[in-house]
């Protein structure tokens, strides 16, 4: 029987892929490892215990690191340089998250008719005897609307701390284009409503690309001298953010409790059980199960 040529991986056949390379390969028998099956990506394989594991073929190696190069030619360098501030901050001891959109509120422009309201004058229509000398009421103050301004920050991060004082939040703008970094500048509100939910604002962007007189003095600035790229590039602090006393309202914790923190792919440390048998061939779910009734004193 032929086997069908493999359509274009879908994301849910490139994540189960990823998971059996990283893994001993155990089966979970469902609609996604009958498609790896029927394309000739992995073969089943039992062992003489009588254990089932499903392993990747050379196609489906090949495949999955198709998957993985084009995933990562697709990648901007806008995203590769958050990528990049985001592990620099997660190094750091901080819980970083991507692209995250909150609410701030933001000051309304000044409006020429709120400047000087009407003072109450004593007229000729005005009844007699409502008032006595020197108790004229006061002119009513105008209420302007609280505006409010949708917030979508590359890099937002906090402290790893259990006292609410030692968060620290922080927002990094990244920034790879001249015409992108003005066209924020211009735009005082953007900035406010950074400013309205962290302690410290940085800009991000390539060494070289403006100069630090150009920024506002209260946001900080790291650099990356790149020389082929953004992705190993030195990352160079020019200037410190102002820092400010931030307390993150509710809405905001419900956000972050919607939202996925930014965790990289760490396939280097992530302990793997990649082989069925170990080298001196002791099956690896026999010593399982061996550790499992030591722990249970039979």
């Amino acid at each position: 029987m032929s086997t069908p040529p493999a359509p274009l991986l879908r994301r849910m056949h490139r994540t189960r892929l990823m998971q059996l390379w990283r893994s001993a390969g155990w089966p979970c028998r469902d609609a996604i490892e009958v498609d790896l099956l029927a394309w000739g990506l992995v073969q089943l394989q039992c062992s003489d215990a009588g254990h089932e594991t499903l392993r990747l073929t050379s196609t489906g190696l090949e495949r999955l690191a198709e998957a993985r190069q084009g995933n990562m030619r697709a990648q901007s360098r806008h995203d590769r340089l958050a990528d990049r501030v985001a592990r620099e901050l997660l190094a750091g001891g901080r819980v970083v998250w991507r692209e995250l959109t909150l609410r701030a509120p933001v000051d309304l422009p000044a409006d020429p008719s709120d400047a000087a309201p009407t003072a109450f004058v004593l007229n000729e229509a005005t009844p007699a005897g409502l008032w006595g000398p020197g108790e004229l009421p006061e002119a009513p103050a105008v209420n302007r609307p609280a505006a409010w301004r949708l917030a979508r920050m590359d890099v937002f991060s906090v402290r790893h701390t259990t006292v609410e004082a030692y968060l620290q939040p922080a927002v990094h703008e990244i920034k790879v284009s001249r015409a992108d970094l003005f066209s924020d500048l211009r735009h005082p509100t953007k900035r406010q409503a950074y400013e309205a939910l962290c302690s410290e604002c940085w800009y991000v962007f390539p060494a070289g690309m403006a100069e630090p007189r150009e920024i506002p003095v209260e946001w900080g600035i790291w650099v990356v001298h790149s020389g082929e790229g953004v992705d190993d590039g030195r990352v160079e602090l020019v200037r410190p953010a102002r820092h400010q006393p931030c307390r993150l309202p509710f809405p905001v914790w419900m956000a972050l409790a919607r939202s996925n923190p930014f965790a990289p792919d760490r396939r280097e440390v992530q302990p793997l059980l990649a082989d069925l048998h170990d080298q001196d061939g002791t099956d690896v779910e026999e010593a399982r199960d061996a550790r499992l009734d030591g722990a249970r004193g039979c």
